[in-house]
């Protein structure tokens, strides 16, 4: 069984598009959530995730965007959340108010799906710490999360937890990078952000899990960011929106 995990597409449709184009031939379609809020294409966007599969985690802007309040948001995710429950279709609303929140198990036991941390999807796994405390809440080999914006993970070999963060060879063009997965030890995983990548590199993220071969392959691929940049500006977003895609921030 081979899957295409996508976290934080945040309404980017070209990004979005980019990814199913560039993505290697897959059987399922795990998506970790934060669809919308952002980007200028939030219905797009969930006509396409709604059409790939049921395994949808909900994100913190899933939910903000399809329940009528805005939580404890920043200025500019606060106005971008308001900006999407106005032009979200009552369909689309509806679909994303019914996600479930994390964790989904697609394999049993042995995956656990989540946008944040396993036990509460706003918290961001950042560091040593949250990855100790997200591999004990998630008793799963490999836990798949999203909320950070960064293409990362963590190793656990019972005895240390180690950082493992791809090694592309170039910063521009279709980039890959494999890692061989232990049966001996546990991980948490992130994708990467699709749609607005917060680690210095603006090509759009996403990842294959191989669960025959114990293999996942970090994914970065080119999209039509001008285009993107240029359909945030026209929709009356605030024009941060579409600076920050072309650097990755």
């Amino acid at each position: 069984m081979v899957a295409l995990l996508v976290s934080d597409i945040h309404g980017n449709l070209p990004a979005f598009e980019a990814v199913l184009a560039a993505a290697p031939q897959y059987d399922v379609v795990w998506n970790l959530g934060d669809i919308v809020g952002y980007g200028a294409n939030p219905n797009e966007v969930v006509q396409l995730a709604r059409n790939l599969g049921k395994i949808v985690v909900r994100g913190n802007h899933d939910r903000a965007c399809s329940s009528g309040t805005i939580p404890d948001f920043s200025p500019l995710a606060a106005y971008a959340a308001r900006w999407t429950q106005e032009v979200l279709t009552k369909e689309n609303q509806l679909w994303l108010s019914k996600l479930r929140r994390g964790g989904l198990r697609p394999l049993g036991s042995r995956v656990l799906c989540v946008h944040g941390m396993p036990n509460y999807e706003d918290e961001y796994l950042t560091h040593k710490g949250r990855a100790q405390s997200a591999l004990k809440a998630s008793r799963a080999w490999i836990t798949f999360f999203g909320h950070t914006h960064f293409q990362e993970g963590w190793i656990s070999d019972k005895q240390e937890i180690t950082l493992l963060r791809p090694n592309f060879p170039s910063t521009d063009g279709p980039v890959r990078f494999e890692v061989a997965l232990s049966p001996n030890c546990r991980y948490v995983i992130n994708p990467g952000s699709v749609g607005q990548p917060r680690d210095g590199d603006w090509r759009a993220a996403f990842a294959i899990f191989d669960d025959v071969q114990s293999k996942l392959t970090w994914h970065r691929v080119p999209y039509k960011v001008l285009t993107a940049q240029r359909r945030i500006r026209r929709a009356g977003l605030p024009p941060y929106l579409a600076d920050r895609l072309r650097i990755g921030r």
